[in-house]
């Protein structure tokens, strides 16, 4: 007997969790389909920052997405009982005079003033050199999302939402009934599957070229930071002496596991300002799902309209998924149009 649900949803990254949350907040029924087989949202450094530091300009709809965000991911901490979101400010070491005097003008600008501190501050800490102070970025934090992900796979078994196997495409049915999968009916198809989006073939004509990421955990005895450090790579304390230090961004390597360049890369740029010695205890990658013009991929096929993609979130996924799920929803059960510039029609055109 056929299984009757409203929506499948295939992947559980950030993506897709922040949907399944959208239609349990409508009381849609639905089931989750994913293999793990994309590592980008476990591995993540979680930050949340609408700065893009190495420029010092605004991330695109940066803070209307915080807006939406941090709320999202405090109802996430009551309903698993976890504690996932961590509000620091990040502190941007400065190689110039000139770097300082980019910051201010930068802080003038509308967007970003809530955000860049225009009290510079003394570094304090021994295990760092920074010769010319920090600025510092007020309203970011990390979430964990290993954690949050964990925790919200075991909540959807509980609840009978989640099956832990690879999608077959070609089991896929349509008809003026919606779509059929194995046993399942559903009005529509959710494809939220990250860089794998790359091997459907309902959505693989979309532009998404996928930017690998590692990060490296390590003990850093003695550094004793409360706040996140960047400087050519990010430094996120994650408590007791343990770090996350990175990430890379290489756009050719899109090869499964870490790389020995890529912790050479992140090992040589934190020896250049971090003078204190350490232990790795973990290096680990994923590929992200990047987008040529840095915006998400989110909408309905052009053919097969109970068919639809939310991806493309790339390096700020934190941010981007719960307002990109909230959109999508929006479209599909209030008619609410898409902003263009994450509407995937904009490839059609």
């Amino acid at each position: 007997m056929n299984k009757r649900i409203d929506t499948i949803i295939v992947g559980l990254g950030l993506a897709g969790l922040a949907y399944a949350e959208h239609l349990l907040a409508r009381g849609k029924s639905f089931v989750v389909f994913s293999d793990r087989s994309q590592q980008a949202s476990m591995v993540a450094g979680g930050l949340y920052n609408p700065v893009i530091l190495k420029r010092f300009t605004g991330a695109w709809n940066g803070a209307a997405q915080l807006d939406y965000a941090l709320p999202f991911y405090e109802r996430l901490e009551g309903k698993l009982d976890l504690k996932l979101d961590y509000q620091w400010p990040i502190l941007r070491r400065f190689a110039s005079i000139e770097e300082q005097n980019l910051w201010f003008q930068a802080s003038d600008k509308p967007g970003l003033q809530p955000f860049l501190s225009l009290k510079l501050v003394e570094n304090r800490n021994k295990g760092l050199s920074v010769p010319y102070k920090f600025g510092v970025v007020e309203g970011t934090g990390r979430v964990a999302t290993k954690t949050l992900i964990t925790a919200y796979e075991t909540y959807l078994e509980q609840q009978g939402f989640w099956q832990k196997e690879s999608f077959n495409y070609t089991l896929l049915a349509q008809d003026s009934q919606g779509v059929s999968y194995k046993d399942w009916q559903a009005n529509s198809v959710v494809f939220a599957e990250g860089y794998g989006l790359k091997t459907n073939p309902f959505f693989n004509y979309l532009p998404l070229e996928g930017t690998k990421g590692e990060v490296i955990t390590m003990k850093i005895p003695g550094l004793n930071e409360g706040a996140i450090i960047k400087s050519g790579v990010f430094i996120i304390p994650l408590g007791e002496d343990v770090y996350r230090v990175g990430s890379t961004y290489f756009w050719r390597d899109k090869t499964q596991g870490p790389t020995e360049a890529a912790k050479t890369f992140l090992l040589e740029r934190l020896e250049r300002f971090m003078t204190l010695s350490y232990e790795i205890v973990s290096h680990v990658s994923g590929v992200r799902p990047t987008v040529s013009d840095r915006r998400p991929l989110v909408g309905q096929h052009p053919e097969y309209k109970n068919l639809f993609v939310l991806n493309g979130m790339g390096s700020r996924g934190v941010m981007t998924a719960p307002t990109a799920a909230n959109a999508l929803s929006s479209y599909i059960y209030d008619g609410i149009a898409l902003d263009p510039e994450m509407d995937v029609a904009r490839f059609l055109s």
